[in-house]
């Protein structure tokens, strides 16, 4: 074949990226395919599964499930150019998953973002969905931003940090709609140190430095896109969710609700957790003492234990 007809094959190739298909997802199992499945939805957007995939996968498939982890398109190793960032091209993804690995219903464990993207598939696909867990997820962002600049307000206070109070008066006076909005919320929530349990415990610190220890989980474990949290807020303005709608929906429809959450993650006050207790059931509800945003890690054994008597 011809230097030209080589490079005209090579060009129509390239242009016509339908033929192959879209990119696969990075995913991985874990367990027995007899054993009840349950998939991992990971936070963000623009984060990864890699937290739970070298942390707590393989010892939730130990107490008796088949478990799948996978990074959503466009986000971790699942990098794709033609990326759409919605809930319509997530929800096709997850209906492949369950395609790919022969999965008929499953239990959706959506960590903090990941959870609204559980409610939202359960809701469109109530015959694939058996039940889901909500990790750290917020139900309401906007409380969740108001507790944010609260606690922060009086953290700012106490040190009499006038530099930040400035910020914070700014902050407040913001669209709090707009994306902006929303990350610097969430900048204040990292700086005061609202995702991180302040004494973990033994068993969570040898779970931290696991995955330091590992090159390709601390990799992943610090890598955050913004590409995915642009455009889903683009697309789906999903800062301004509520989705206490959404859960009461699912009860409705005999599609139980669960949560799990720390007493130390600075996203949710007590009030909040106290409501979502009221429209889950207390009984489907787990408040965990020194535990933060990262509830499989914080007090891995706590939750291995809760969602195993849910779920069997």
């Amino acid at each position: 074949m011809s230097a030209f007809r080589l490079l005209c094959v090579f060009l129509f190739l390239i242009s016509a990226p339908s033929l192959f298909g879209k990119t696969e997802l990075y995913s991985r199992s874990f367990g027995s395919s007899e054993d009840p499945c349950v998939i991992f939805l990971h936070g963000g957007p623009g984060y990864n599964c890699a937290s739970f995939e070298f942390t707590t996968a393989n010892q939730l498939a130990e107490t008796g499930f088949y478990v799948i982890v996978y990074d959503r398109r466009g986000e971790g190793r699942s990098p794709d150019p033609e990326v759409k960032y919605d809930f319509k091209e997530s929800f096709t993804d997850l209906r492949a998953l369950y395609k790919k690995y022969e999965v008929d219903k499953a239990t959706l464990i959506g960590h903090s973002f990941g959870g609204l993207l559980a409610t939202k598939f359960a809701l469109k696909n109530k015959d694939l969905v058996s039940s889901v867990v909500l990790i750290s997820s917020p139900i309401c962002f906007q409380e969740s931003f108001k507790t944010i600049i609260d606690s922060s307000l009086k953290i700012y206070t106490d040190k009499n940090d006038l530099n930040n109070l400035e910020y914070m008066s700014m902050l407040e006076k913001m669209d709090s709609t707009s994306l902006d909005y929303a990350v610097y919320c969430f900048a204040h929530a990292m700086n005061n140190g609202f995702y991180s349990v302040t004494s973990p415990t033994d068993e969570a610190k040898a779970l931290y430095e696991s995955i330091r220890a590992d090159s390709t989980a601390k990799k992943f474990v610090t890598l955050m896109g913004r590409n995915a949290t642009r455009g889903f807020y683009k697309n789906e303005s999903y800062t301004n969710s509520d989705i206490r709608p959404d859960i009461k929906e699912l009860m409705q429809n005999n599609i139980p609700v669960y949560g799990l959450y720390g007493t130390e993650d600075g996203l949710f006050s007590r009030p909040q957790i106290a409501e979502l207790g009221e429209i889950i059931g207390s009984e489907r509800l787990k408040y965990f003492e020194n535990c933060s945003h990262s509830v499989f890690i914080d007090q891995q054994d706590k939750f291995l234990e809760a969602v195993e008597s849910w779920l069997q």
